[in-house]
């Protein structure tokens, strides 16, 4: 690790933390979150987050096709529309300088969720893509997460 983030400016971390107690007073699905904290770190290369949060789905019962098959979500048949607008709606936040947050996938995410739960959405994206800046950016180490619950 470059820098000890959470112990040297505790304050970031509660600021993240309380960006996460915002979604997660949403009503937005545990699952649909994970699946979303899945795909942005990927997109971002974030090796600490992805093993983060495929072992919080998979502890929290998300089966192992779903979670294999987000990397191609647009391929495989077992995600619900809402869950693919959320899906659409990441990709199009994270990787905002050449999606430019288009006009159709917005379109596709005011359709599945209410405008409070888009900004929701849109502060889930926000929140996962901060984390991966930190993790990715100050090198926490890959493989050190031990989820809070057992699998299964």
């Amino acid at each position: 690790m470059r820098v000890d983030y959470r112990s040297v400016y505790p304050e970031a971390i509660r600021a993240m933390g309380e960006l996460e107690k915002a979604v997660h007073a949403s009503s937005l699905e545990p699952e649909l979150l994970e699946l979303v904290k899945i795909r942005a770190s990927q997109l971002n290369g974030c090796g600490y987050c992805l093993d983060m949060h495929t072992k919080d789905a998979a502890a929290m019962g998300m089966t192992d096709q779903r979670l294999h098959l987000v990397a191609a979500w647009t391929e495989a048949p077992v995600y619900s529309p809402r869950e693919r607008a959320g899906l659409a709606w990441c990709e199009a936040l994270t990787l905002l300088p050449t999606s430019g947050a288009p006009d159709d996938v917005y379109d596709q995410v005011t359709a599945e969720f209410s405008p409070e739960e888009t900004v929701a959405l849109t502060l889930a994206v926000v929140a996962i893509n901060g984390w991966n800046r930190f993790a990715v950016g100050l090198r926490s180490p890959v493989g050190s997460y031990h989820p809070t619950r057992p699998a299964g």
